[in-house]
């Protein structure tokens, strides 16, 4: 079994999949990787050598910033977009959308179950 950048990649997976699986690697960067190293895109995860794995290894931390590092990186950019006060770090605080997007409909996966304004409407009528 393959581990890198502290992930255990999946032993029945092309290689060129596997890699998708550390944070920050997508199927483009996978396959520049791939190429970097000389290794084919088309072999399973099982079937590479240690030899091959320390080359893959080698050309990830020389030239990508990945999982622990990245995902610190980005929180720091968020939270400095709220402390100079952005309207991004703005949208980040409430929860909302930061792209751009609409939300007078739609927008629930930033915003969460509607809130119920029936259950309210209930409440108020039955005190009276």
């Amino acid at each position: 079994m393959a581990r890198i950048a502290g992930v255990d990649l999946p032993p029945n997976k092309r290689i060129e999949i596997g890699l998708t699986y550390i944070y920050g690697i997508g199927r483009p960067q996978s396959n520049s990787i791939l190429r970097a190293a000389g290794v084919s895109a088309d072999r399973k995860v099982r079937e590479l050598n240690d030899d091959e794995v320390n080359k893959i290894r080698k050309v990830i931390e020389e030239q990508y910033r990945i999982e622990g590092d990245l995902r610190k990186e980005i929180s720091f950019n968020i939270k400095r977009l709220m402390e100079i006060g952005a309207y991004r770090g703005l949208r980040h605080r409430r929860g909302l959308p930061v792209r751009g997007q609409r939300t007078h409909t739609n927008a629930r996966t930033r915003k969460g179950p509607r809130r119920g304004a029936i259950a309210v409407r209930r409440k108020a009528t039955s005190k009276t």
